[in-house]
């Protein structure tokens, strides 16, 4: 979607890897002679950072590295992360140095410059950085430099919720209620860190003007007013959800246009709130149902990253195996149809129109939108993952392939093949006023509710009066919703055999 927007502003001929963003700090005491790296990651923030807690306790050199990944950020994501990265810095107190190419080189390289003692960071779960995670601490420990990641991501580690054979669970239910309800609670969230003792970088000074630079096209503007990307915009929206949308969630949520949902996942999964300031924020109110529903929601994230630490091949590959049989139907102009949101089907336009303009979609349209293409279009559950992937600010990996699995019918504990949503009934149901619909797709505002969500069906004179041209000023169906759907049941049979 976009090139990347953080262009090297420093390099050194003896090395290997080139420093992004420093800014020279001032010394703020002496707690400790010790020098320990903290290394961010997906936590960029201050409050509940256990890592960054432990390396406060001496000499600190924050770092971010931007790592050559197995599979690269989308669009949507890296303009996130410039502003995350921005405002983290702002509360280091422009003390965060930021470095582009081979992880483990650059920490080795940087240990050795500046005589490190240790280094400490957040645990991710992508089974690369697992991989790879273990050979830097190796690599560390070989060089007696101390090692020591920190849970601060999940609420429970996937390796401790287990089945009474030892096996990991496949059904959610049986994974929350038994495995982690039953599981000693999530920890209590720790206070905000404050460095005390900064390692001065005088080697390295740099404006702040030549921190980053955003792409020379700007299609990220038009997401810029839906969201305030900061650790205290994290906060507020959780103190907002609070007051506001918790006491009408388990209903509210399956509404577009209500504001009963958090919007929080962009945040959570950046770090810039913790999970678990989360849970007992949420917790602490008094329980009632949408309380549990949404300490549920919680823990279907837990799930999804519980899935891909046991199952990594998740990410490109069916769970269920008889999915392989599949008969896709590859067709590259339905998917630009679809991403586009032109298929003549309001809601599901909607909901390809608002993650464009917006970064993000309902949760209930995700599901719609994921029937329709993977169901009614037969396109491969991985081309709706790749296209969120670039287009979602809370694009992660974890949530994204079980989402989409789960759509498919090919994931853990996934919605039957069976179970097709009808674009029509859903928009009826979910969006019965319309708001969500005609906010997104303007050319429909003038016609009745009656015929918002199949407007082929409407007579002549009524899309006369609302200014619509079918064909022109909004399309046709791209498939008929009837044919598509048994089509879609005689190819899921071809699994069967």
């Amino acid at each position: 979607m976009v090139e990347d927007f953080l262009p090297l502003v420093y390099s050194h001929a003896n090395r290997k890897y080139a420093l992004i963003m420093s800014i020279t700090a001032n010394r703020r005491g002496n707690m400790s002679k010790k020098k320990a790296i903290f290394w961010f990651r997906q936590d960029l923030r201050l409050d509940d950072n256990p890592g960054l807690k432990a390396a406060s306790e001496h000499q600190v050199l924050p770092i971010y590295i931007l790592e050559n990944e197995e599979r690269e950020i989308g669009g949507a994501s890296k303009w996130w992360l410039y502003h995350a990265l921005k405002n983290l810095n702002q509360q280091l107190d422009e003390n965060l140095h930021i470095y582009q190419g081979d992880t483990k080189e650059i920490l080795l390289a940087l240990c050795k410059e500046h005589d490190i003692d240790s280094v400490h960071w957040t645990r991710c779960y992508e089974p690369w950085r697992i991989k790879r995670d273990k050979g830097i601490k190796q690599q560390l420990n070989d060089n007696n430099i101390q090692a020591i990641s920190y849970n601060g991501s999940l609420l429970w580690e996937p390796w401790k919720i287990l089945k009474s054979d030892r096996t990991p669970y496949k059904v959610f239910t049986a994974y929350y209620r038994r495995g982690c309800l039953e599981a000693p609670p999530p920890r209590k969230p720790i206070s905000p860190t404050k460095i005390h003792s900064y390692m001065s970088m005088e080697s390295a000074k740099f404006t702040n003007n030549r921190i980053m630079s955003l792409p020379k096209i700007k299609w990220y503007k038009q997401l810029e007013p839906h969201w305030d990307i900061s650790e205290q915009g994290a906060q507020s929206r959780l103190k907002d959800f609070i007051q506001k949308g918790i006491k009408n969630y388990k209903k509210g949520r399956d509404f577009p246009a209500s504001h009963d949902t958090s919007r929080l996942s962009p945040f959570i999964h950046f770090g810039q709130i913790s999970p678990h300031r989360i849970w007992h924020e949420i917790s602490s109110i008094d329980h009632d149902s949408n309380i549990d529903c949404f300490l549920s929601e919680l823990g279907w994230r837990e799930f999804s990253y519980y899935i891909l630490y046991h199952f990594p091949e998740v990410v490109d590959h069916n769970l269920q195996k008889k999915f392989d049989n599949f008969p896709w139907q590859p067709n590259n102009d339905f998917l630009k149809i679809w991403q586009k949101g032109l298929t003549g089907y309001p809601i599901v336009d909607a909901g390809m129109r608002e993650l464009w303009q917006t970064g993000y979609m309902h949760n209930r349209v995700r599901m719609i939108v994921g029937s329709f293409l993977v169901k009614n279009l037969l396109q491969h559950w991985k081309e709706g993952e790749k296209w969120f992937w670039d287009c979602l600010v809370d694009a992660d990996l974890a949530s994204n392939c079980a989402s989409w699995q789960w759509v498919a019918g090919s994931g853990a504990d996934a919605a039957p093949y069976f179970r097709i949503f009808n674009p029509v009934t859903q928009g009826e149901k979910f969006d019965p006023d319309g708001c969500y619909t005609k906010k997104f797709v303007p050319e429909l505002k003038n016609l009745p509710k009656k015929y918002l969500f199949k407007p082929w069906e409407a007579p002549s004179d009524i899309l006369k009066q609302a200014n619509i041209r079918l064909g022109e000023t909004y399309p046709h169906p791209i498939v008929d919703i009837k044919k598509s759907r048994a089509q879609a049941l005689d190819a899921f049979q071809q699994t069967k055999k």
